[in-house]
């Protein structure tokens, strides 16, 4: 009885074994959920090809020994493209979904497998946000199945403003975001961060253009210049940025420095050229000429595709993904969001947490100019010869905001 006991548990621990080690070579789908039509088409492609390039070069050589594959899903940024999207990608088997742009879609994903997780057991899908920014996201919306890769507005605004704060030539501020959370969220945290950091910063206006359809922000330059703003703050990104820039260059806002989030991204950095030299500031994780592990695949990125991977993020979640199958010896999505929940782990801007909470990522951030490239920081942005300098960097706990989530975790 006792030799059959034990041959029972010797074959019950190799079984375990096979299992622990059973994705060793397996291929592990992610569907990507985001813009491939529309005004946001060019930024979207440029992310969807920074996923596909990661996924090759994480498949060539990672700890947990997996092959990744992308699966993109046009979701023409619309929360109901993005649901059908979804169902679309589940249906061939996906288990991990990644989405960016836009917290109406982030929204919809999570609402959405809030409920497939709870009604199919064995089934569930992990949801990884590599740049959808509203702070509700990881606060009063918050969802376990939820990760968020990205800083939120709330904590690139909390660096910003401090950066702002020691800059006392900056006197008169007008706040152009987009009509939507984020960009509601951007003006919301400006105001009072800048109230509480530098009460005597005048506020001279603050505007909600409608997302992804304005063509021609001149009307919008033309108040900016009417306000005798010295500064101007904005959260717009893809085409709500490039656009506004070209309309302030063409007016000639030439005395008016800009404080951005996403000034690095797909056409951006072609409307701000030479002109913008010294004027524009950004905010965010990374810069094109970062050291360590993301400088050769920037480099191979532009070698191939004649384009910029500028999206950061995206290595966060191959390495986080890596390194949680590793740990959690299967690539089930259930043992898998277990083991990321307050995971710190390294990534290629130093050590990086998965708050538990919340799972909000802790990380540093930088702020950076828009100078010409060259020396310590060669590689440009777009061709341009101009490229975004660090001038100031935040340990993560500077950047940090609280959470207020009340995390419901599966029984």
């Amino acid at each position: 009885m006792k030799r059959t006991i034990k041959k029972i548990a010797v074959g019950a621990m190799l079984v375990a074994a096979g299992a622990a080690f059973a994705q060793k070579g397996e291929t592990v789908k992610i569907a990507w959920l985001d813009p491939l039509s529309g005004l946001m088409a060019a930024l979207g492609t440029n992310q969807m090809k920074s996923w596909q390039y990661l996924a090759e070069e994480f498949s060539k050589n990672n700890a947990a020994g997996v092959k990744f594959e992308i699966v993109p899903i046009d979701n023409k940024l619309s929360p109901q493209e993005t649901t059908s999207a979804l169902r679309s990608a589940m249906d061939q088997g996906v288990r991990y979904v990644v989405q960016g742009n836009g917290s109406g879609p982030a929204l919809a994903i999570m609402d959405a497998l809030e409920k497939h997780n709870a009604r199919n057991p064995g089934k569930e899908v992990v949801y990884l946000n590599y740049a959808a920014v509203d702070p509700d996201l990881t606060n009063s919306k918050c969802s376990y199945w939820h990760f968020r890769l990205d800083a939120d507005t709330s904590m690139k605004m909390e660096a910003l403003t401090a950066f702002i704060k020691d800059k006392p030539e900056v006197k008169k501020v007008y706040l152009i975001n987009q009509n939507y959370s984020h960009g509601q969220q951007v003006s919301r945290y400006a105001k009072e961060m800048l109230k509480r950091k530098r009460p005597d910063i005048e506020i001279v206006g603050d505007d909600l253009a409608p997302l992804a359809q304005v063509r021609d922000f001149a009307p919008y330059v033309a108040k900016i210049k009417q306000s005798g703003a010295d500064s101007v703050i904005t959260g717009n990104w893809g085409s709500d940025l490039a656009l506004l820039i070209k309309a302030a260059n063409d007016a000639g806002l030439s005395n008016v420095n800009f404080y951005t989030y996403y000034a690095i991204a797909t056409g951006a950095p072609t409307a701000l050229g030479a002109a913008a030299a010294g004027k524009v500031y950004m905010v965010g994780y990374s810069h094109m000429n970062l050291d360590g592990p993301i400088k050769p695949i920037v480099q191979g990125f532009k070698a191939r595709f004649k384009d910029d991977m500028y999206t950061g993020s995206v290595y966060h979640g191959f390495a986080m993904l890596t390194e949680a199958f590793q740990r959690a010896k299967s690539t089930d999505p259930v043992k898998v969001a277990k083991v990321m929940e307050g995971m710190k782990f390294n990534s290629f801007n130093g050590e990086v947490e998965m708050r538990k909470a919340d799972h909000q990522m802790q990380q540093g951030l930088f702020i950076t100019r828009w100078e010409k490239a060259g020396g310590k920081y060669p590689l440009d942005s777009e061709n341009t010869g101009y490229t975004f300098v660090p001038v100031k960097y935040y340990e993560p706990y500077v950047a940090s905001t609280p959470t207020s989530c009340q995390m419901k975790r599966p029984s």
